[in-house]
């Protein structure tokens, strides 16, 4: 498997791996589906139930740390925020599901709803950096979350379902301590009209694959 954006490949796709579970359910019926990408070996679960359709990821292993101090500073500058902006129980982070994200923690929805950078400058900073996406979270509840990822550095303003950032997210917070209770639950793309809901299976083991699942939906072509 290997996913391509407008502007770059990137070593992990959630989304575009939790489609790829429902089509080869439509086609195959369901099942479990070892897929091999160019840095890790993974499954993905189709399902379909009448006409729904829905898939499950178990995603590469997890990492996160700490930001450096100066990196942080521009992702701040780059979004007009700062620091009394975040949430300090969810301290920024680097995080990694498959694929390199940078996380800040909102204290407020909405700071989140009203999220603007400049797409030339995110896209300069996240090549630079290695970052698939920029992810911004605020927490409704501890298992429930809202939020928004920035993809400048694949020519995208922002992605409406991120399945790899999920999977990092739900590592991290696993890192921290945070109380998941096992799962959360993402709310993504709601601000841009393209609202998607997807779940995290949080295993105890540090670093552990995570398991992502979500519906899809048929597109007219």
């Amino acid at each position: 498997m290997r996913y391509f954006s407008p502007e770059s490949e990137v070593p992990f796709c959630g989304h575009a791996t939790i489609a790829l579970g429902a089509a080869l359910a439509l086609r195959e019926g369901d099942g479990i589906f070892a897929l091999t990408l160019n840095q890790a070996d993974i499954t993905v679960e189709g399902h379909r139930n009448g006409d729904v359709l829905s898939a499950a990821l178990q995603s590469p292993p997890t990492r996160s740390k700490a930001p450096p101090p100066e990196v942080l500073s521009e992702v701040l500058a780059l979004f007009g925020y700062s620091t009394d902006d975040l949430d300090p129980a969810i301290p920024p982070a680097l995080i990694h599901g498959g694929a390199d994200h940078f996380m800040l923690a909102l204290k407020s929805r909405k700071t989140l709803a009203a999220m603007a950078y400049d797409l030339d400058a995110g896209r300069s900073l996240m090549v630079r950096e290695g970052w698939v996406t920029i992810l911004l979270a605020y927490a409704e509840t501890p298992r429930l979350f809202q939020t928004r990822n920035a993809f400048a550095s694949g020519g995208v303003y922002e992605d409406p379902a991120t399945g790899a950032s999920t999977a990092a997210f739900a590592g991290y917070l696993r890192d921290i301590a945070w109380p998941h209770g096992g799962a959360i639950d993402i709310i993504q793309g709601e601000d841009m009209g393209m609202r998607s809901r997807l779940h995290a299976d949080i295993p105890a083991a540090v670093g552990s694959s995570i398991r992502v699942s979500g519906e899809a939906r048929l597109m007219d072509l």
